[in-house]
């Protein structure tokens, strides 16, 4: 899993062209969430035991600040990601602005989990024939 993660987060890290598989997609995602929901297990193991202290603890500004890091750090390889999953699809990456209406997330999620087109589209060849070929 974490293969895929660094293949999108390193290698491809702003590279907005070309087509990326579901799993790609997929895997990116699950494992960014694994990661965010590990730091906040950690800012409650820290949070909670001083839930009645006024002062909170300095300890808490730890997975805060690791949390804004890994955000920031992963915000243009998601948007990269998600842009050259819509290629796959046919889609422009412009589509991403659906997230900005009521209920765009939902047709995004739909666009997200169709197949990719069959063969070469505008955005270029097919990335489960190019795998396929490579073996």
């Amino acid at each position: 899993m974490l293969d895929w993660w660094k293949k999108v987060a390193f290698e491809n890290y702003a590279n907005f062209e070309g087509r990326a598989r579901r799993s790609e997609y997929w895997y990116f995602t699950l494992t960014n969430i694994l990661i965010t929901l590990g730091i906040y297990i950690i800012f409650a193991a820290i949070a909670i035991p001083n839930i009645e202290s006024d002062d909170p603890p300095p300890l808490l500004l730890i997975p805060l600040i690791l949390l804004l890091l890994f955000s920031l750090g992963i915000m243009i390889p998601s948007l990269a990601v998600a842009v050259r999953r819509l290629h796959d699809t046919g889609k422009s990456g412009w589509f991403l602005l659906f997230n900005l209406i009521p209920f765009g997330g939902i047709v995004l999620l739909v666009f997200y989990i169709q197949d990719g087109d069959l063969g070469e589209n505008r955005y270029g060849p097919n990335p489960k024939e190019k795998l396929l070929s490579e073996e």
